[in-house]
């Protein structure tokens, strides 16, 4: 049976690495502002597409600031950037696009965390990843400037949402998603079950479709980042269902 893991930073390991950045996607959806059908404000958070380009769009200036809109505006823009977006792909408010963005210093070892969801590679050890059979790793490179000479190339994987939580570690009072704006409101089970029937089979690295937060490897995924021995993660094995 497939084994799945959450892919957690380990602090413990990054200790070693005196380096840190501070970046932000080039481009992303507003939030929303009150939804006419659950009256919630809210943006979304680890839905973020960095090879998807909006420098083509008329309007990408309308992506630059994050702020909440009303519905109708949200829903207008959020349909401009979808024939640019992956098929099929959900786009709530406060999608991200485009590279990272921002200023890093010192040393940010092979791979380095933005906050528990956002993961950069260093060119090597995403190169190692790929000659290891990983699949499904498309990337964009980050923009980090550095100060010093020769600084390293950091990408970011972009990782889609697949799967689900299955419905058996939801409250028994749970409600549904709204209709209007698709919100699910509900807080991360400490004990997230995922529903197997819903797993992909083409990718080692995916989020959960109803948690974006929560990035999911394989174990083939655990075995190569074991054998280039790449620090920095945490491998958490949740159950299916």
């Amino acid at each position: 049976m497939p084994r799945y893991f959450w892919l957690l930073e380990d602090w413990t390991a990054l200790a070693a690495y005196k380096g840190d950045f501070n970046a932000a996607h080039k481009w992303s959806l507003p939030g929303l502002a009150k939804c006419p059908g659950c009256s919630v404000t809210w943006a979304s958070t680890g839905h973020n597409y960095p090879a998807v380009d909006l420098s083509a769009l008329p309007e990408q200036d309308a992506f630059l600031k994050a702020r909440p809109e009303p519905f109708t505006e949200f829903v207008r823009l959020r349909e401009l950037v979808r024939p640019l977006a992956p098929p099929g792909v959900a786009l709530p408010p406060g999608t991200a696009f485009g590279p990272l963005v921002g200023p890093a210093r010192g040393d940010l070892g092979p791979l380095t965390w933005q906050g528990s969801y956002l993961l950069l590679l260093r060119r090597d050890a995403f190169e190692g990843l790929h000659a290891e059979g990983v699949l499904g790793l498309s990337s964009r490179k980050a923009e980090l400037r550095f100060r010093q000479k020769s600084p390293p190339e950091y990408l970011e994987p972009q990782v889609e949402l697949r799967g689900q939580l299955h419905p058996d570690c939801y409250p028994p009072d749970q409600r549904p998603p709204c209709g209007t704006c698709g919100r699910l409101g509900m807080s991360l089970p400490d004990d997230p079950i995922l529903d197997a029937a819903s797993l992909p089979t083409d990718r080692d690295v995916f989020r959960v479709g109803n948690f974006a937060t929560v990035m999911v490897g394989t174990e083939r995924f655990k075995e190569a980042v074991q054998r280039l021995e790449l620090e920095g993660i945490t491998f958490r094995e949740l159950p299916t269902r």
